[in-house]
């Protein structure tokens, strides 16, 4: 697939319009506000394995999620990328989109991630992988066709922006422990309704069946929305252009609501991977979205552009 022609000589310099320090703070209280939330889905997890089984429950509980975040960690990438049908490209192939995520890599200071394109009308993206040495950006048929090469260009440096800040990984392990709660809770109630190591009897069983999976169900989002909005600020950086990626989501969100994406709705965990929810009905900024309302990530990267344009006192 040949695409556009991008123009290579596009990337500009991102001058932090609140300085440098700023961002670097923001950074920090996201990371602490992430590791917080994912504490408390351990947490959650550990809760379960006490009501399945007290305190060898507990133990069991964690050497399962030890088992299957590490199987996530080294597996997930392949997984993803398969159930999309994704394919590997070389740079003779699509010459222009690959050189272009090379360049941002370059900018992004990340080694250059393995490169893929979607068979899919719906324009979108992900990127996936364990680390920045072994990560993939994938962009589908439909996004490579309908955006311009700057709005792409905001696109991809976004998907960068998870890798260089290891989103891919986080939420890997996020969905993964979110996944194994609501797994758990769903035997709960066969498994320990009789035990003597449940302090709570039936009624806490119960409890747990209903409100953990609800309760893993939004840190997990928190988390995936938190991500997002520091992708957008960091790709906006190392593309140079905040109003390309705001641009870009404006035609995303539009053409991702009026077209299907049959894997994402046979396979709803994965949607918070991708750019701009690929699924339907998701239009409401609330406690259950994957995404940030786009409207509001869009009003971010104005402020972003308008901040940027103002001169430096």
């Amino acid at each position: 697939m040949q695409g556009h022609r991008f123009k290579i000589s596009f990337v500009g310099q991102y001058k932090f319009p609140l300085g440098e320090n700023f961002y670097l703070n923001d950074a920090k209280m996201n990371y602490l506000r992430t590791g917080i939330l994912l504490s408390t889905l351990t947490c959650f997890f550990l809760v379960l394995g006490f009501f399945l089984g007290g305190e060898i429950g507990i133990v069991i509980a964690f050497f399962l999620a030890l088992a299957m975040n590490g199987l996530a960690y080294w597996n997930s990438d392949k997984m993803v990328l398969s159930m999309y049908n994704a394919r590997a490209i070389r740079e003779n192939e699509a010459p222009h989109y690959y050189r272009l995520v090379r360049q941002l890599a370059q900018k992004a200071n990340i080694p250059m991630p393995k490169v893929y394109i979607i068979d899919s009308n719906q324009p979108n993206a992900f990127a996936t992988g364990r680390n920045p040495q072994n990560s993939a950006v994938a962009a589908t048929t439909g996004l490579l066709n309908w955006l311009n090469s700057d709005e792409i260009a905001g696109v991809m440096a976004h998907e960068l922006a998870h890798i260089k800040n290891r989103d891919t990984l986080l939420m890997t392990l996020t969905a993964t422990l979110a996944g194994a709660i609501s797994m758990l809770a769903n035997f709960a109630f066969f498994f320990s309704s009789g035990s003597r190591a449940n302090p709570l009897g039936l009624l806490g069983v119960i409890l747990v069946m209903v409100f953990a999976p609800i309760g893993a169900a939004l840190i997990q989002m928190s988390i995936s929305r938190g991500r997002e909005y520091g992708a957008d600020k960091i790709g906006a950086e190392i593309c140079g252009h905040p109003l390309w990626l705001a641009s870009a989501l404006a035609k995303l969100d539009k053409a991702a609501s009026a077209i299907d994406n049959q894997p994402a709705e046979a396979n709803p965990a994965t949607a918070h991977m991708f750019i701009i929810n690929p699924l339907h009905g998701r239009s409401i900024d609330n406690l259950f979205s994957t995404h940030p309302n786009t409207e509001n990530r869009i009003r971010e990267l104005r402020i972003l552009a308008g901040k940027q344009a103002k001169p430096q006192s």
